[in-house]
């Protein structure tokens, strides 16, 4: 087994009277692909920040590639990129001139090497005296990645970092995270994608607060024990409510022109939609469950203890 860069377990952290992460355990391989799933304010960003040394936890224990979460934050940082949900770089430079500053912010020797490095593989040269103010989204993005890969860090956190960006984009940054993941740099990555958190080695599920699953994608979805149908037909997603009103359907999605309907028991389910196709001229096929039919349960039995 390859080390543990990240092995933490029992973080808490409080805002006031607000208990944001509880009792978070997560254990990450060097050179993983780690997907961090969730709704909204639901710790994901608290949790990375803890990680990285920005939050100090409440309590817990654990390591950040070898160091103490609680003690040795600072160490930590140095040795760390942290890519924000928000843009954080200067709108009125250009894109050479951020990566200079950012080096220069790191007390980098060879400075300029460094930069020219940088543009090279993230292929920006071409744009390195464009104002960043000026760039779309995806090309914001790619400078973002090439701010927090100058000083080699150990450990990528990527919080929602394709949030935004158009599919071609999105499909190009994971395509370079796949290129960091072989050459041994761990990734833990916050996203919304269902097609993204496929694309990691391991993920987890985090909501408000509290860790509800982990593990490959396919034991998520195993372990939610979800039995799934497909439903088809003329007028299909006029039935949404009544198929959520029967006997075993745990959760009913629209899936572009079909709904999936799933439950834990899948013999009464089956039952209810046997019953339905002789009263209408839907069409009821079984399907494997999807790592969004496995969020959507999730999601479900999670409750938000600051709803009301």
């Amino acid at each position: 087994m390859p080390p543990l860069v990240i092995d933490v377990a029992g973080l808490n952290k409080h805002f006031g009277n607000k208990h944001v992460v509880k009792d978070l355990t997560l254990q990450v391989n060097q050179g993983e692909i780690y997907g961090f799933l969730g709704p909204n304010g639901s710790g994901k960003t608290t949790s990375i920040r803890m990680l990285c040394g920005l939050l100090t936890p409440d309590s817990g224990r654990g390591t950040c590639l070898g160091l103490d979460v609680l003690k040795e934050s600072a160490a930590i940082k140095r040795q760390v990129g942290y890519m924000t949900q928000k843009f954080s770089l200067w709108d009125d430079l250009t894109i050479g001139e951020n990566l200079d500053f950012v080096a220069r912010m790191f007390g980098m020797a060879r400075r300029r090497q460094v930069v020219e490095q940088a543009l090279a593989e993230l292929g920006l040269g071409g744009r390195r005296r464009q104002l960043a103010g000026t760039l779309s989204g995806g090309w914001k993005q790619r400078l973002a990645l090439a701010a927090c890969l100058l000083h080699q860090p150990r450990l990528l956190l990527l919080d929602e970092p394709t949030a935004g960006v158009d599919p071609q984009a999105r499909r190009d940054f994971w395509e370079e995270i796949h290129r960091l993941s072989v050459a041994g740099i761990t990734v833990l990555v916050s996203t919304h994608y269902m097609d993204e958190a496929e694309r990691c080695n391991r993920l987890a599920y985090i909501a408000y607060g509290n860790l509800l699953a982990a593990g490959t994608a396919g034991e998520v979805v195993a372990n939610c024990r979800l039995h799934t149908w497909e439903v088809s037909g003329p007028g299909v997603h006029a039935l949404a409510e009544r198929l959520r009103q029967m006997p075993g359907a745990g959760q009913v999605a629209s899936f572009g022109a079909t709904l999936h309907v799933s439950g834990q028991d899948g013999e009464r389910l089956q039952a209810s939609l046997q019953e339905l196709t002789q009263q209408t001229t839907i069409q009821v096929t079984a399907v494997a469950p999807s790592l969004e039919d496995a969020f959507i349960h999730l999601m479900q039995h999670a409750e938000d203890p600051f709803a009301g």
